[in-house]
């Protein structure tokens, strides 16, 4: 169905959903505090673009649960700063990874590996409880990638760990973080497009020419 089949009003609020937003905040918010620690301890930029990725879901789960229940391009419009949130995450990212490169020592491979896992086992849980909610609309589809690109960033640190302890050179740490920037900035601009596919749509229904 089209997003205008029901003149792009509000649709029914989900009680669940709003349950599924507040756990995705709570377990964001403290495995930040974890990551950002632990980077700090372990000397990882991996670990700590991770970290900084908890902070920006965090956000953007508060976005989702102010906007869930409001009109599609209410929601588009949130999906649009979301995706420019994401975008600036993974340039911020890419440059502290050149930063790492020209100065780095070598992390703890081990502390890397051990938070990795226990962030992939956070995001796995909050991913699946998103997993039912992420085609409804761009907003959502922001939420799930977020947390999908979390997973894939946690198995990406674990390995990172391991190359680090194998190897002694910090490069391991420093390809995963590049990832994470690529995946941040790729998925910005997937949200981007489709919120702004939304919005044509809402002006086309509106009689509004689009640009």
């Amino acid at each position: 169905m089209s997003c205008c089949d029901d003149d792009c009003s509000a649709p029914q609020t989900d009680h669940r959903y709003r349950q599924i937003l507040w756990i995705a905040l709570t377990i964001n918010l403290a495995m930040f505090a974890i990551e950002i620690a632990a980077s700090i301890v372990a000397g990882s930029v991996s670990l700590r673009a991770d970290a900084l990725d908890f902070l920006a879901d965090a956000a953007n789960y508060a976005v989702a649960l102010a906007v869930v229940g409001l009109a599609l391009h209410w929601r588009a419009r949130a999906a649009l700063l979301k995706g420019a949130v994401m975008g600036l995450f993974g340039l911020w990212v890419a440059a502290s990874t050149v930063h790492h490169a020209i100065t780095a020592t070598v992390p703890h491979g081990e502390i890397m590996s051990g938070v990795g896992l226990l962030a992939l086992a956070a995001n796995l849980s909050v991913a699946a409880l998103l997993y039912h909610y992420r085609a409804t609309d761009s907003q959502a589809l922001s939420v799930w990638l977020c947390t999908r690109n979390d997973c894939i960033a946690n198995i990406a640190v674990m390995a990172a760990g391991a190359g680090v302890w194998c190897s002694g050179t910090p490069w391991p740490d420093i390809a995963v973080a590049a990832i994470i920037a690529c995946l941040g900035l790729s998925s910005a601009v997937r949200v981007i497009r489709q919120a702004r596919h939304e919005l044509r749509e809402r002006l086309a229904f509106s009689g509004v020419p689009a640009e």
